[in-house]
């Protein structure tokens, strides 16, 4: 069934992403009190109205999405190479070509399952992407399927570490989601963000620090309906002496995807419960 749907063309699929945005955002109302209680936190000077119209703009952004990521499954790699850019890929190419591991740092913004995709095509078997595999064996094997079938390779999370030092003289990309909410036994890196105080996760200021990687942040903006522009910036460029306990990089991160939030804060995901961990003091 879901291979049926995702043999429509992008033009169909997008009706039924109208349908699902009515659903979640009116029938439903999916994670509503999540979503309205974070936009209220991240933006205190909008007015109620105005929260109230983010979150359906969200809703509509999320339906998108959806159908979009499902649409990886058949999609030829000819089409998505034309709806899913990377402006400045050199960049990476460039530290890659001196055999080094570059770290790309991302969030859940635009679509975030196309960059690894995208990522495969501009930079073939390199593109690798550091993952919490799922608990459902169909979803997993699902996602998996998604996400390798440009040519993508996938790191278990818990394996990160270890498949870094196993490949550490292979020239590759390897992708991490660095703004899901670390819990306490994390031990994250707590900074405000969006007007609040907010826990990170810091793998890649240590496996910069311990391995001399150079750090991007991937920026990802939908332009328009199914067309996706995605920029990298350099954070970190791999040769400069890094303390990893200093969390250099990671407030870097924190600084450009508030950027790219407050540019376009319709494009987050908001349904996540990004701010369930509080901070523990003495």
């Amino acid at each position: 069934m879901l291979t049926g749907l995702a043999s429509l063309p992008l033009s169909v699929l997008y009706v039924v992403a109208r349908g699902l945005y009515l659903l979640l955002a009116y029938v439903v109302r999916y994670r509503w009190r999540v979503i309205t209680e974070n936009l209220r936190n991240a933006f205190p000077e909008k007015s109620e109205a105005e929260v109230q119209r983010l979150a359906k703009a969200f809703y509509w952004h999320f339906a998108q999405v959806i159908v979009e990521i499902l649409k990886l499954l058949t999609i030829s790699m000819d089409e998505l190479y034309e709806r899913a850019k990377i402006r400045n890929p050199e960049l990476a190419i460039k530290a890659m070509e001196q055999g080094r591991t570059v770290l790309a740092v991302g969030s859940h913004a635009g679509n975030w399952e196309w960059i690894l995709s995208t990522g495969a095509l501009y930079f073939h078997e390199r593109a690798h992407g550091v993952y919490k595999p799922l608990s459902n064996k169909f979803f997993e094997y699902f996602m998996r399927r998604l996400r390798t079938r440009s040519g993508a390779h996938l790191v278990p999370m818990r394996d990160t570490l270890r498949d870094i030092i196993r490949h550490r003289n292979q020239a590759r990309c390897l992708a991490l989601l660095t703004d899901q909410a670390a819990g306490p036994e994390d031990q994250p890196y707590w900074t405000t963000f969006l007007h609040q105080d907010t826990g990170f996760y810091t793998g890649a200021d240590r496996l910069a620090a311990r391995f001399q990687c150079p750090v991007f942040y991937v920026g990802i903006r939908r332009v328009r309906r199914g067309y996706y522009d995605i920029l990298l910036t350099e954070i970190h460029d791999g040769l400069t002496p890094l303390d990893g306990d200093a969390h250099f990089i990671t407030e870097a991160f924190a600084r450009q995807l508030e950027r790219d939030i407050q540019a376009a804060p319709d494009q987050y995901l908001w349904s996540h419960r990004r701010w369930k961990h509080k901070r523990v003091t003495e």
